[in-house]
Protein backbone atom coordinates (compact mmCIF):
# COMPACT_ATOMS: atom_id res chain seq x y z
CA UNK A 1 0.00 0.00 0.00
CA UNK A 2 1.71 3.71 -0.91
CA UNK A 3 0.40 6.22 1.24
CA UNK A 4 1.42 9.87 1.47
CA UNK A 5 4.14 10.38 4.72
CA UNK A 6 1.81 12.76 6.44
CA UNK A 7 -2.23 11.25 6.95
CA UNK A 8 -5.03 13.00 9.04
CA UNK A 9 -6.06 11.84 12.46
CA UNK A 10 -9.97 11.88 12.65
CA UNK A 11 -10.09 12.07 16.57
CA UNK A 12 -10.00 16.31 17.02
CA UNK A 13 -13.37 16.79 14.22
CA UNK A 14 -15.24 15.50 16.55
CA UNK A 15 -15.25 18.84 18.36
CA UNK A 16 -15.60 21.16 15.79
CA UNK A 17 -19.29 21.95 13.85
CA UNK A 18 -19.98 19.28 11.13
CA UNK A 19 -19.42 22.22 8.98
CA UNK A 20 -15.43 23.17 9.83
CA UNK A 21 -14.89 19.51 10.25
CA UNK A 22 -15.64 18.71 6.36
CA UNK A 23 -13.57 21.72 5.19
CA UNK A 24 -10.97 20.62 7.54
CA UNK A 25 -10.61 17.18 5.65
CA UNK A 26 -11.62 18.56 1.94
CA UNK A 27 -8.33 21.15 3.09
CA UNK A 28 -6.00 17.99 3.69
CA UNK A 29 -7.09 16.23 0.05
CA UNK A 30 -6.46 19.60 -1.51
CA UNK A 31 -3.08 19.47 -0.28
CA UNK A 32 -2.22 16.27 -1.36
CA UNK A 33 -3.14 14.40 2.08
CA UNK A 34 -4.70 10.81 0.99
CA UNK A 35 -4.38 8.85 3.99
CA UNK A 36 -7.37 9.81 6.46
CA UNK A 37 -7.47 7.82 9.80
CA UNK A 38 -10.91 7.20 12.46
CA UNK A 39 -12.40 4.83 14.34
CA UNK A 40 -15.50 3.31 14.96
CA UNK A 41 -15.93 4.64 18.33
CA UNK A 42 -15.30 8.67 17.60
CA UNK A 43 -18.70 9.57 17.53
CA UNK A 44 -19.05 12.02 14.69
CA UNK A 45 -15.67 11.52 13.02
CA UNK A 46 -16.81 8.76 10.12
CA UNK A 47 -19.59 10.17 9.39
CA UNK A 48 -17.82 13.30 8.88
CA UNK A 49 -15.30 12.26 6.49
CA UNK A 50 -17.93 10.55 4.35
CA UNK A 51 -19.40 13.22 3.85
CA UNK A 52 -16.31 15.17 2.43
CA UNK A 53 -15.25 12.49 0.20
CA UNK A 54 -18.54 11.75 -0.92
CA UNK A 55 -18.01 11.51 -4.77
CA UNK A 56 -13.87 11.79 -4.41
CA UNK A 57 -13.26 8.30 -3.16
CA UNK A 58 -10.94 6.94 -5.82
CA UNK A 59 -7.67 7.68 -4.65
CA UNK A 60 -8.46 8.36 -1.30
CA UNK A 61 -6.84 5.62 1.27
CA UNK A 62 -9.68 5.17 4.08
CA UNK A 63 -8.06 3.69 7.71
CA UNK A 64 -10.62 2.80 10.45
CA UNK A 65 -10.83 0.42 13.28
CA UNK A 66 -12.87 -1.30 16.19
CA UNK A 67 -12.43 -1.72 19.78
CA UNK A 68 -14.71 -4.59 19.52
CA UNK A 69 -13.53 -7.98 21.34
CA UNK A 70 -16.23 -10.38 19.75
CA UNK A 71 -17.21 -11.23 16.25
CA UNK A 72 -20.61 -9.81 16.90
CA UNK A 73 -19.58 -6.62 17.83
CA UNK A 74 -16.61 -6.49 15.07
CA UNK A 75 -19.25 -7.14 12.54
CA UNK A 76 -21.38 -4.54 13.69
CA UNK A 77 -18.95 -2.08 14.08
CA UNK A 78 -17.41 -3.21 9.92
CA UNK A 79 -21.31 -2.44 8.82
CA UNK A 80 -21.40 0.45 10.68
CA UNK A 81 -18.17 2.52 9.72
CA UNK A 82 -18.95 1.50 5.99
CA UNK A 83 -22.36 3.21 6.51
CA UNK A 84 -21.08 6.46 7.75
CA UNK A 85 -18.07 6.66 5.49
CA UNK A 86 -20.24 6.34 2.36
CA UNK A 87 -18.19 3.88 0.62
CA UNK A 88 -18.42 -0.08 -0.37
CA UNK A 89 -14.73 -0.97 1.18
CA UNK A 90 -11.91 0.10 3.73
CA UNK A 91 -8.52 0.46 2.45
CA UNK A 92 -7.25 -0.77 6.19
CA UNK A 93 -9.18 -1.84 8.81
CA UNK A 94 -7.84 -1.94 12.10
CA UNK A 95 -7.97 -3.73 15.67
CA UNK A 96 -8.31 -1.06 17.95
CA UNK A 97 -5.71 -0.40 21.28
CA UNK A 98 -4.83 -4.16 21.88
CA UNK A 99 -2.14 -3.13 24.81
CA UNK A 100 -2.36 -6.25 26.90
CA UNK A 101 -1.32 -9.85 26.38
CA UNK A 102 -5.02 -11.05 26.84
CA UNK A 103 -6.82 -8.52 24.41
CA UNK A 104 -3.68 -10.23 22.28
CA UNK A 105 -4.70 -13.53 22.74
CA UNK A 106 -7.84 -12.84 21.81
CA UNK A 107 -7.19 -10.94 18.83
CA UNK A 108 -5.72 -13.80 17.63
CA UNK A 109 -7.27 -16.40 18.15
CA UNK A 110 -8.72 -17.95 14.60
CA UNK A 111 -12.06 -18.19 15.20
CA UNK A 112 -12.21 -14.45 17.18
CA UNK A 113 -12.73 -10.81 15.91
CA UNK A 114 -9.73 -11.18 13.23
CA UNK A 115 -11.92 -13.80 11.48
CA UNK A 116 -14.23 -10.85 10.21
CA UNK A 117 -12.16 -8.99 9.39
CA UNK A 118 -10.27 -11.47 7.17
CA UNK A 119 -13.28 -12.85 5.74
CA UNK A 120 -13.95 -9.32 4.81
CA UNK A 121 -10.70 -8.49 3.53
CA UNK A 122 -11.71 -12.10 0.93
CA UNK A 123 -14.72 -10.74 0.31
CA UNK A 124 -13.04 -7.50 -1.16
CA UNK A 125 -14.83 -4.74 1.76
CA UNK A 126 -11.25 -4.83 3.95
CA UNK A 127 -8.14 -4.14 1.52
CA UNK A 128 -5.32 -4.49 4.34
CA UNK A 129 -5.87 -5.46 8.15
CA UNK A 130 -3.64 -3.26 11.18
CA UNK A 131 -3.63 -3.31 14.61
CA UNK A 132 -2.66 -0.51 17.25
CA UNK A 133 -0.81 -0.51 20.65
CA UNK A 134 -0.25 1.72 22.99
CA UNK A 135 2.06 -1.01 24.86
CA UNK A 136 5.96 -1.47 23.45
CA UNK A 137 6.52 -5.26 24.72
CA UNK A 138 2.55 -5.75 22.97
CA UNK A 139 3.43 -4.43 19.94
CA UNK A 140 6.71 -6.29 19.50
CA UNK A 141 5.13 -9.31 19.69
CA UNK A 142 2.14 -8.05 17.69
CA UNK A 143 4.90 -7.34 14.92
CA UNK A 144 6.20 -10.99 15.18
CA UNK A 145 3.64 -12.74 14.47
CA UNK A 146 3.80 -11.68 11.04
CA UNK A 147 -0.50 -11.76 10.93
CA UNK A 148 -1.01 -7.71 10.31
CA UNK A 149 0.13 -5.50 7.47
CA UNK A 150 0.25 -2.34 9.69
CA UNK A 151 1.23 -1.53 13.17
CA UNK A 152 0.02 2.10 14.59
CA UNK A 153 1.69 3.14 17.60
CA UNK A 154 2.58 6.35 19.91
CA UNK A 155 5.65 8.08 18.76
CA UNK A 156 6.97 11.45 19.10
CA UNK A 157 9.65 12.86 21.54
CA UNK A 158 8.06 12.55 24.91
CA UNK A 159 7.45 8.52 24.32
CA UNK A 160 10.35 7.88 22.72
CA UNK A 161 12.20 4.94 24.45
CA UNK A 162 12.63 1.40 22.51
CA UNK A 163 11.47 3.42 19.28
CA UNK A 164 14.71 2.16 17.73
CA UNK A 165 14.10 -1.39 18.20
CA UNK A 166 10.30 -1.23 17.80
CA UNK A 167 10.86 0.51 14.35
CA UNK A 168 13.53 -1.88 13.22
CA UNK A 169 11.56 -5.02 14.01
CA UNK A 170 9.04 -3.51 12.51
CA UNK A 171 10.74 -3.34 9.18
CA UNK A 172 12.33 -6.28 9.51
CA UNK A 173 8.62 -7.94 9.59
CA UNK A 174 7.66 -6.06 6.59
CA UNK A 175 5.03 -4.00 8.56
CA UNK A 176 4.10 -0.49 8.09
CA UNK A 177 4.95 2.37 10.84
CA UNK A 178 1.65 4.86 11.54
CA UNK A 179 3.46 6.90 14.29
CA UNK A 180 0.01 8.03 16.24
CA UNK A 181 0.15 11.36 18.95
CA UNK A 182 3.11 13.03 17.22
CA UNK A 183 2.15 15.93 19.13
CA UNK A 184 1.96 13.59 22.40
CA UNK A 185 -2.28 13.85 22.24
CA UNK A 186 -2.07 17.81 22.08
CA UNK A 187 0.66 17.98 24.95
CA UNK A 188 3.30 19.55 22.78
CA UNK A 189 2.84 22.80 21.87
CA UNK A 190 4.92 23.27 19.09
CA UNK A 191 4.33 21.58 15.92
CA UNK A 192 7.28 22.44 14.22
CA UNK A 193 9.39 20.53 16.56
CA UNK A 194 7.43 17.23 17.12
CA UNK A 195 7.11 17.14 13.15
CA UNK A 196 11.40 17.44 12.37
CA UNK A 197 11.84 15.13 15.64
CA UNK A 198 9.83 12.48 13.44
CA UNK A 199 11.23 12.93 10.26
CA UNK A 200 14.68 11.63 10.81
CA UNK A 201 12.94 8.60 10.76
CA UNK A 202 12.23 7.16 7.55
CA UNK A 203 9.19 5.06 6.53
CA UNK A 204 6.68 6.11 8.78
CA UNK A 205 3.36 7.56 8.13
CA UNK A 206 2.60 10.68 10.29
CA UNK A 207 -0.92 10.87 11.64
CA UNK A 208 -1.25 13.99 13.81
CA UNK A 209 -4.80 14.81 15.24
CA UNK A 210 -6.48 17.83 13.29
CA UNK A 211 -9.34 20.13 14.10
CA UNK A 212 -8.50 23.16 12.07
CA UNK A 213 -7.49 24.28 8.32
CA UNK A 214 -4.64 26.23 10.31
CA UNK A 215 -3.32 23.52 11.66
CA UNK A 216 -2.81 21.49 8.90
CA UNK A 217 -1.83 24.06 6.90
CA UNK A 218 1.23 24.20 9.36
CA UNK A 219 1.84 20.59 9.57
CA UNK A 220 1.83 20.60 5.72
CA UNK A 221 4.32 23.63 5.22
CA UNK A 222 6.87 21.43 7.28
CA UNK A 223 6.97 18.81 5.45
CA UNK A 224 8.22 21.05 2.73
CA UNK A 225 10.45 23.02 4.28
CA UNK A 226 13.88 22.11 6.05
CA UNK A 227 13.95 19.10 8.00
CA UNK A 228 16.45 19.25 10.19
CA UNK A 229 16.12 20.34 13.57
CA UNK A 230 18.19 23.78 14.11
CA UNK A 231 20.83 24.05 17.72
CA UNK A 232 17.84 26.47 19.39
CA UNK A 233 15.33 23.55 18.16
CA UNK A 234 17.09 21.29 19.72
CA UNK A 235 17.66 23.02 23.14
CA UNK A 236 13.93 23.37 23.23
CA UNK A 237 13.27 20.24 22.71
CA UNK A 238 15.23 19.10 25.68
CA UNK A 239 13.62 21.86 27.84
CA UNK A 240 10.33 20.42 26.70
CA UNK A 241 10.84 17.25 27.81
CA UNK A 242 12.53 18.13 31.20
CA UNK A 243 8.77 20.34 31.93
CA UNK A 244 6.64 17.84 31.06
CA UNK A 245 8.45 14.43 31.73
CA UNK A 246 7.97 14.52 35.49
CA UNK A 247 4.13 14.42 34.78
CA UNK A 248 3.91 12.58 31.36
CA UNK A 249 1.94 9.70 31.09
CA UNK A 250 3.15 7.41 28.12
CA UNK A 251 0.40 4.94 28.84
CA UNK A 252 2.81 2.40 28.69
CA UNK A 253 0.54 0.36 31.60
CA UNK A 254 3.57 -0.79 33.45
CA UNK A 255 1.92 0.39 36.36
CA UNK A 256 -0.96 -1.78 36.00
CA UNK A 257 -2.58 -4.42 37.21
CA UNK A 258 -4.01 -1.79 40.13
CA UNK A 259 -5.68 -3.88 42.86
CA UNK A 260 -8.39 -1.65 43.06
CA UNK A 261 -8.69 -2.71 38.99
CA UNK A 262 -8.65 1.46 38.28
CA UNK A 263 -7.91 1.85 34.63
CA UNK A 264 -4.85 4.41 35.71
CA UNK A 265 -4.02 5.38 32.20
CA UNK A 266 -7.05 6.91 31.23
CA UNK A 267 -7.31 8.84 34.36
CA UNK A 268 -3.48 10.32 33.68
CA UNK A 269 -4.37 10.97 30.28
CA UNK A 270 -7.42 13.50 31.23
CA UNK A 271 -4.77 16.77 30.53
CA UNK A 272 -4.51 15.86 26.77
CA UNK A 273 -7.71 14.02 26.17
CA UNK A 274 -9.93 16.97 27.05
CA UNK A 275 -7.90 18.87 24.35
CA UNK A 276 -9.04 16.21 22.08
CA UNK A 277 -11.95 15.04 22.57
CA UNK A 278 -16.34 15.77 22.78
CA UNK A 279 -17.14 16.88 25.75
CA UNK A 280 -20.17 14.03 25.61
CA UNK A 281 -17.47 11.26 25.52
CA UNK A 282 -15.31 13.36 28.02
CA UNK A 283 -18.13 13.09 31.21
CA UNK A 284 -20.48 10.41 30.25
CA UNK A 285 -20.26 7.07 29.68
CA UNK A 286 -16.87 4.67 29.82
CA UNK A 287 -14.39 7.27 29.91
CA UNK A 288 -16.60 9.15 33.11
CA UNK A 289 -16.37 5.73 34.57
CA UNK A 290 -12.84 5.18 34.71
CA UNK A 291 -13.02 8.82 37.26
CA UNK A 292 -15.55 7.42 39.69
CA UNK A 293 -13.68 3.82 39.49
CA UNK A 294 -10.16 6.20 40.68
CA UNK A 295 -12.06 7.05 43.68
CA UNK A 296 -11.74 3.56 44.78
CA UNK A 297 -7.80 4.12 45.28
CA UNK A 298 -6.89 2.93 48.39
CA UNK A 299 -3.46 4.54 48.02
CA UNK A 300 -1.19 1.55 48.08
CA UNK A 301 1.39 3.29 45.89
CA UNK A 302 2.29 -0.45 43.72
CA UNK A 303 1.44 1.45 40.67
CA UNK A 304 4.33 4.16 41.76
CA UNK A 305 6.53 1.35 42.38
CA UNK A 306 6.57 -0.40 39.06
CA UNK A 307 6.27 3.37 37.13
CA UNK A 308 9.16 3.19 35.11
CA UNK A 309 9.46 7.07 34.85
CA UNK A 310 9.20 7.40 38.52
CA UNK A 311 5.43 9.85 38.23
CA UNK A 312 3.72 10.47 41.46
CA UNK A 313 0.97 8.44 39.92
CA UNK A 314 -1.58 9.09 43.07
CA UNK A 315 -1.19 13.18 43.20
CA UNK A 316 -1.81 13.23 39.53
CA UNK A 317 -5.29 10.68 39.37
CA UNK A 318 -6.28 12.43 42.66
CA UNK A 319 -5.52 15.99 40.68
CA UNK A 320 -7.49 14.77 37.78
CA UNK A 321 -10.42 13.54 39.01
CA UNK A 322 -10.58 16.84 40.50
CA UNK A 323 -10.54 18.64 37.32
CA UNK A 324 -12.41 15.97 35.70
CA UNK A 325 -15.30 16.37 38.90
CA UNK A 326 -15.30 20.39 37.71
CA UNK A 327 -15.55 19.68 34.55
CA UNK A 328 -18.20 17.11 34.67
CA UNK A 329 -20.24 19.91 36.66
CA UNK A 330 -20.03 22.61 34.36
CA UNK A 331 -20.87 20.40 31.16
CA UNK A 332 -24.40 19.31 33.24
CA UNK A 333 -24.86 22.97 34.06
CA UNK A 334 -24.39 23.49 30.22
CA UNK A 335 -26.85 20.56 29.65
CA UNK A 336 -29.67 21.60 31.96
CA UNK A 337 -29.67 25.33 30.50
CA UNK A 338 -30.45 24.24 27.44
CA UNK A 339 -33.87 22.55 28.27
Amino acid sequence: MMVTRLGFGGIPIQRASEDDAIAVVNKCLELGINFLDTANGYTTSEERIGKAIKGKREGIFLSTKSLARTREDLEKHLKLSLERLGTDYIDLYQLHNVSDARTLETMLDPSGPRAVVEDAKRAGIVKHIGITSHQIDIAKDIIKTDLFETIMFPLNFMSYEGKEELLSLAKQHDVGFIAMKPLAGGMIDNASIAIKYLLQFPDIVLIPGIERVPEIEEIARLFEGPKEMTAGEKQEMARIIQELGTRFCRRCDYCQPCPAEIPIADVMSFPNLRKRLPLVRLYTGKFAESFTKALECTDCGECEERCPYNLPIRDMMEENVKHHQTGKQEYEKQLASRQ
